[in-house]
């Protein structure tokens, strides 16, 4: 059997995405170790397009991955992850990626993809103490920080869990107290 027949009997003949059942095909799950059923996905025309024109992502269609994000498959596990990192300015998007469960092995297929949308960011964003923060990283406040126009303060000792970084390696964006603000990384400690 082929892969992509192996693909269309996994996912019943529908993208793995977004379920569509119209041009689908095969593609590999980058980085490629080998051409297998294990490391590719089956997806339509519609998502393989945004997936390699990065400006054209619509971020209505991939509400899709509020389910695909929960594939038994790692494979598609990934892709949701990568897609959900790349869309992290919608708020929903930033709540999926906050409850997203990825073992481990999973997780560093996820983030050694070199075409993520914040691949080029990660390496220069560092906390107060030099060490690398990537998207999806909790931190934790060491000082205590007025939030203009929210009016709170963010105490000391907070945890931000799933930040997004930013175009500015000296910022990230993160939820406190259940808004959605920007952060100044020599503020911050990586936790864990």
């Amino acid at each position: 059997m082929t892969i992509e027949q192996t693909l269309h009997q996994r996912s019943g003949s529908k993208c793995e995405l977004c379920s569509s059942d119209i041009q689908l095909s095969a593609y590999s799950v980058p980085p490629v170790t080998d051409e297998s059923a294990e490391h590719s996905v089956l997806i339509c025309e519609t998502c393989r397009s945004q997936i390699d024109n990065r400006e054209s992502l619509e971020p209505n269609h991939w509400r899709c991955l509020t389910d695909s994000m929960w594939s038994q498959e790692p494979a598609v596990q990934v892709m949701a992850y990568r897609l959900l990192g790349r869309l992290s300015t919608e708020p929903w998007a930033q709540d999926q990626l906050e409850i997203m469960y990825l073992d481990d092995e999973t997780r560093a297929w996820a983030e050694a993809d070199s075409n993520s949308a914040s691949s080029g960011a990660e390496s220069n964003t560092k906390d107060s103490n030099g060490a690398i923060l990537n998207a999806g990283d909790t931190v934790t406040l060491i000082k205590d920080l007025d939030v203009k126009g929210a009016g709170f303060t963010a105490k000391r000792g907070t945890a931000v869990r799933g930040i997004s970084l930013t175009d500015n390696p000296e910022q990230i964006e993160g939820r406190v107290n259940g808004v959605r603000i920007v952060l100044l990384t020599k503020f911050l400690k990586k936790s864990g």
